[in-house]
């Protein structure tokens, strides 16, 4: 298979594929709960969920949020405040469930929230911020292939499989 790091897609690409790929394992999770999965199972995927997000994250907040800040004027740069918000929200309710399993009071339904903060977070992210930070000068080309390599980094550091590619 090859790389991530050798495919070329600019930084607003890369993340909406990766925020594709997190939609489509949240539904499987709620899958995986509809069906009565085992609990093992269930906190596997939660596991692989909360560490593709923790990546996610970090490579919004190193690379792409300071970037947006200094693009956008003023009027503009509340969206880049909200989705920095939005982050420390979604990170709280990913600590609590790394840091508990199924049998948990509440687990499904923190893993379902987390979802539900991300599939809000994704559309403000792609109908409101990206249309605007395309319409500035950052240079999306080389912020990608950044942005990629980074993202290898931290799927090591985290133990996830980085020989997909990303699309």
């Amino acid at each position: 298979m090859t790389s991530a790091v050798t495919l070329h897609k600019d930084a607003i690409a890369v993340l909406k594929a990766d925020h594709r790929e997190v939609k489509s394992l949240f539904e499987e999770y709620q899958q995986l709960v509809a069906r009565r999965a085992s609990d093992q199972r269930r906190q596997q995927l939660a596991e692989r969920i909360c560490c593709m997000l923790k990546v996610h994250t970090m490579i919004e907040e190193e690379l792409i949020y300071p970037q947006a800040h200094r693009a956008l004027g003023k009027d503009d740069d509340d969206l880049v405040d909200e989705a920095e918000v939005e982050h420390a929200s979604a990170k709280d309710l990913i600590v609590q469930i790394l840091d508990s399993a199924p049998l948990d009071a509440h687990y499904d339904a923190k893993v379902k929230v987390l979802g539900e903060y991300i599939d809000h977070h994704v559309r403000e992210e792609e109908n409101e911020l990206f249309p605007k930070l395309r319409k500035t000068d950052m240079d999306l080309d080389t912020l990608g292939e950044a942005m990629l390599l980074r993202k290898e980094q931290l799927m090591r550091r985290e133990g996830l499989a980085v020989d997909e590619p990303v699309e």
